[in-house]
Formats: C-alpha cells, sequence, structure tokens
C-alpha cells in the first residue's frame, strides 16, 4: 500500500492534577502503543469538533476544545498523518471508558509517562510542550 494525501488529524491533551489521559491504541498505526485520544478530522468537520468527538469516542469523556498547543506529523506504511494537538478541560468527573479505536484508556501519572510504550515522537512532544515535567511551563510563553 502506498501513502496516500496527508490527513488531517486532532489529538486531545487532557491533565488532571498529575495526570495525563492516554489511550491505547487498537487499530494501525503502532498498534498496542499508547497515545493522545484523537482521530482523523471528518469532512465539513471544524478541528475543534474534532478533538471533542474523538476525545467523546475514544475515553466516554466530555470536554471543552482549549488553546492549540502544538503539531506532529507521521508518515509510514499507509499513512501520513498531520496531528493538530490541542489542551482540552474535561467536563464532570466521571472515569474515562475505552472506546472507538481505544483498546484501553487511563490516566497515566505524569512521572511514569516515560516508561510507557509510546507512539513515535509522543514523549518529544509532550516533553517539549510543557505537559511533562522538564520542559516548558504548560500554557506558558
Amino acid at each position: 500500500m502506498s501513502v496516500g494525501r496527508p490527513e488531517l488529524c486532532v489529538g486531545a491533551v487532557a491533565v488532571s492534577g498529575v495526570h495525563l489521559l492516554m489511550i491505547r491504541r487498537g487499530t494501525e498505526p503502532e498498534l498496542g502503543q499508547w497515545s493522545l485520544p484523537g482521530g482523523r478530522v471528518e469532512a465539513a468537520e471544524s478541528v475543534v469538533s474534532a478533538v471533542v468527538r474523538e476525545l467523546a469516542e475514544e475515553t466516554g469523556l466530555e470536554g471543552v476544545c482549549g488553546p492549540f498547543m502544538g503539531w506532529v506529523e507521521r508518515s509510514g506504511f499507509g499513512h501520513h498523518h498531520v496531528i493538530l494537538n490541542f489542551e482540552v478541560t474535561l467536563l464532570g468527573d466521571a472515569d474515562p471508558v475505552a472506546g472507538d479505536d481505544a483498546s484501553e484508556v487511563r490516566w497515566v501519572p505524569l512521572l511514569e509517562v516515560a516508561g510507557t510504550n509510546l507512539v513515535d515522537g509522543m514523549y518529544a512532544f509532550l516533553l517539549e510542550h510543557g505537559v511533562l515535567p522538564g520542559g516548558p511551563v504548560l500554557g506558558g510563553s
């Protein structure tokens, strides 16, 4: 399979206290590895709507899309994704439940993220954007 045109995707960065909401990928690419909730932007859908929809589909949680955090580009056999990541504020205190493309969902302690089997580039992104200790302060200038 050849790589087609790039696809626009989104990711939801939800931090609660000292935990990051993460999903284990239930499909390729990077099946079984941990990532942020997210996925493809549908035709005629805004990126903000896609963030909220993907969060709900993969975790069962409702949230509000916040500021744009940063982007990554990932390509490999059969895929080329441009992923826009946004800060998300969760509504309520429900427990997450895996759904859609996620085989598992959990709150990962920020200090344990580095030891998790992450998708390619995830650790560097989270560190660079201040989500993990040792990087810039989240929301800082």
